[in-house]
């Protein structure tokens, strides 16, 4: 048996050595295409309002089951590729975001709408690890392009595109409500086959239970963890309500009635959000977490400035800066955990930290809906962005706070 299995490994590795660029290519296109499809909704929420007759608030709510399915697959999936294998986990992965799209293309009504949101944010939950180390193991570390970056664009790609591609289809084509994700649908097809026919590249397998990832925050990075937690889940929560109101905003301040430019304003959030990524290559380490807060308070008060003037142009400029500032504090946040923490508890400290970021990305979303039905979406969405400002200002001064005290470095 250990004969077999080491040939099997063998055999693995030299399909691997054949055909690396094909393996890569499909891997990454099934994280694309997957993380497309949890975009997608964004330029067609007011259709969908206007079909179901439902209010801003359910919008809000519908969003936020997105991210409990993100949150609930990374705290019983996380480990899911590392216990039955990458290509298993991609194929499901990926058979879950056709699914999602063959809900979508029948719903009816916003129960299954709800059903539709939570199957993907589900397939974003297993992809996402799965993928990330897949791409890991077949690239490897001497390659040209880094394995991380592929990631990341097929990552924050698939989000910034999924959202644009499905706002441009229901501008253009009859059935907006249906033609976008009969395209999408098509295309996680196409993922499926491809990673169906990836060489497996986990060389272990611990084999499948089914137990909750257990949540770690690393003592020996508490301070640090957290500040970056909460700098990146402020940019990750003014994500989440431009990904669920932004069409709201724009048919309803705006009278701009393009699905195409809803879905421009998140593509250019989840765009700059892979750029501060890579800009946190270039930055000082002590300087970056800073520059973020201070990102996030411009970026706020641009979109407070948006919504009090119903001028499209800073909303644009704050959705950019914003995306910048939430990529500079997760990079940061990631980085820290990977190169500081205890690497036993590597896994379970990164599923923590986007657990937060996920949950960040909900709660703020439903908040705004509350607001909405209360009051108006214009002091809704001032009130929102005071609070992430304030939460940005506050871990800034925590850090300057640190410096001043202790010397140390973030």
């Amino acid at each position: 048996m250990q004969n077999s299995t080491m040939g099997i490994a063998a055999g693995d590795a030299t399909a691997r050595r054949r055909h690396p660029g094909l393996a890569v290519t499909a891997v990454a296109f099934a994280f694309w295409i997957t993380m497309a499809g949890t975009t997608a909704p964004t330029p067609l929420y007011p259709l969908y309002g206007e079909a179901f007759g439902f209010s801003p608030f359910t919008v809000t709510v519908v969003f936020a089951v997105y991210a409990i399915g993100v949150v609930a697959g990374l705290l019983l999936f996380g480990r899911l590729s590392d216990q039955i294998g990458r290509r298993p986990t991609l194929v499901t992965a990926t058979v879950l975001s056709v699914a999602a799209a063959a809900i979508f293309l029948v719903t009816q009504n916003v129960a299954v709408l709800l059903v539709a949101r939570m199957v993907s944010g589900l397939s974003a939950a297993l992809v996402t690890g799965a993928a990330t180390a897949a791409l890991t193991e077949l690239i490897g570390p001497n390659a040209r392009v880094r394995p991380a970056t592929v990631a990341l664009f097929a990552n924050m790609g698939g989000l910034a595109c999924g959202t644009l591609l499905a706002g441009i289809l229901a501008d253009l084509v009859p059935e907006p409500l249906r033609t976008p994700w009969a395209v999408l649908g098509a295309l996680a097809v196409l993922g499926l086959l491809g990673v169906a026919t990836v060489q497996e590249s986990a060389v272990h397998r611990s084999g499948f239970t089914l137990r909750l990832q257990p949540l770690h925050i690393p003592g020996e990075i508490r301070a640090v963890f957290l500040r970056t937690a909460m700098a990146a889940g402020a940019g990750f929560a003014v994500l989440g309500v431009l990904t669920a109101v932004t069409g709201l905003f724009l048919g309803t301040l705006l009278h701009q009635s393009s699905h195409t430019l809803t879905g421009l304003v998140v593509f250019i959030a989840f765009a700059c959000t892979a750029l501060g990524q890579l800009l946190l290559r270039v930055l000082n380490a002590a300087v970056a977490l800073p520059a973020a807060c201070v990102g996030l308070i411009v970026a706020a008060g641009l979109i407070a400035v948006a919504l009090a003037t119903t001028w499209l142009i800073p909303l644009l400029i704050g959705a950019a800066v914003n995306g910048l500032a939430t990529g500079v504090a997760l990079g940061q946040g990631i980085a820290t955990i990977t190169s500081r923490g205890a690497p036993r508890y590597r896994g379970a400290s990164v599923s923590t930290f986007f657990a937060i970021l996920y949950t960040m990305l909900a709660v703020p979303a439903i908040g705004v809906g509350v607001l909405i039905r209360a009051s108006s979406l214009r002091s809704a969405g001032e009130i929102f962005s005071a609070a992430v400002a304030v939460l940005a200002l506050a871990v800034l001064l925590s850090l300057i706070g640190t410096k001043t005290g202790r010397g140390d470095a973030p």
